[in-house]
């Protein structure tokens, strides 16, 4: 059976510590807490729970907090937690069951990530991420913000999922922060910094510069699902900015990238549902009940994208078609959340 070290990075966080960390008995064979200045309770929970815990001066960078946390991992593979993930009790038995069927020659295992969920439980927003790495491989966080280990060597995706289930605002300005600080100190963003930096000017309604950024962004060679992320953002600035013919001609550049997205074919039904062109409305909303989600690629995935949303917008056009028969209630939707 393989071992598994449990590395987090926390700061402040007294609120949400014992609640992820009440499960990690069961999966996790050491417990690895990194400090980043914490003025709460948090340290006096983690003793609770471990004994190994370390201070980190933070230096606005979260690849080189995880690094150090992975640094002082001792067991087989490594696994990462937000302070706000939950790893609910099925799924760490579940965890647990893996580790002892686990092929050790395995790198990285995939596990769902989900970050919203309806009332009652079911994923609404959600995405694979790695989670399981294997410590000998020393792979290495990478990016300040929004920090990755790009999946490679073998690879298994599980059925596993971990959820994140913030209780607070946090800072929603720091993200923004740090790669402003970046740019003005003269840095430089790779493809993916590019990207993100793209979505917090996004989630912060800077709609003109939000647009600049992902324009930037589409014009290089970065990774496929953020290409078509990407599009479905930069429609919405568009949208906002009144752009209407730039906001569909992005939807549909998207389609040169992969095969057509439940997202992106309610965002173009929704177009023409507001224009009053219900039939080609409907048209899209069908297609995107048709689309099989792609949550194996790695792609953000909005789930109502491929089932309620469109249901609910069809029943709109086919009222307005004169198919009463056929027609429900339901709202005008957008697919386009600020998750």
């Amino acid at each position: 059976m393989v071992t598994v070290s449990l590395c987090m990075i926390v700061k402040n966080e007294e609120t949400v510590l014992a609640r992820c960390l009440k499960t990690a008995g069961i999966y996790a064979d050491e417990i690895i807490i990194i400090d980043t200045g914490s003025e709460d309770r948090t340290m006096e929970i983690a003793r609770q729970y471990t004994k190994q815990i370390y201070e980190f001066p933070w230096s606005d960078d979260f690849a080189a907090a995880r690094n150090e946390s992975f640094s002082r991992a001792s067991m087989d593979y490594c696994m990462w937690l937000d302070a706000d993930d939950v790893v609910t009790e099925e799924n760490a038995q579940k965890l647990r069951l893996l580790k002892e069927t686990l092929d050790p020659s395995t790198d990285i295992v995939m596990m769902n990530y989900t970050i919203a969920e309806d009332p009652n439980g079911r994923p609404l927003f959600s995405y694979y991420r790695e989670r399981l790495i294997r410590n000998s491989r020393r792979f290495l966080w990478e990016g300040p913000v929004h920090e990755v280990i790009a999946p490679r060597g073998n690879i298994l995706y599980s059925d596993i999922t971990v959820c994140h289930r913030k209780t607070g605002s946090g800072d929603p300005d720091r993200n923004l922060r740090i790669y402003e600080k970046i740019l003005t100190q003269g840095g430089h963003l790779n493809e993916r910094g590019q990207f993100y930096y793209a979505r917090e000017l996004y989630f912060h309604k800077r709609w003109q510069e939000s647009a600049n950024a992902f324009v930037q962004f589409l014009q290089g060679d970065g990774w496929t699902e953020n290409q078509i992320e990407a599009c479905l953002n930069l429609a919405e600035c568009y949208r906002n900015l009144g752009l209407h013919q730039q906001k569909l001609t992005t939807l549909f550049h998207s389609f040169q990238l992969d095969s057509p997205r439940g997202e992106i074919c309610c965002e173009i039904g929704r177009h023409f549902l507001e224009s009053g062109q219900y039939k080609t409305a409907a048209f899209w909303y069908e297609t995107a009940l048709r689309t099989e989600p792609p949550d194996r690629k790695g792609a953000f995935v909005r789930w109502d994208c491929y089932d309620s949303l469109p249901k609910a917008n069809l029943a709109i056009c086919y009222k307005y078609l004169y198919k009463p028969e056929e027609a429900g209630k339901g709202t005008n939707q957008t697919c386009t959340p600020d998750i």
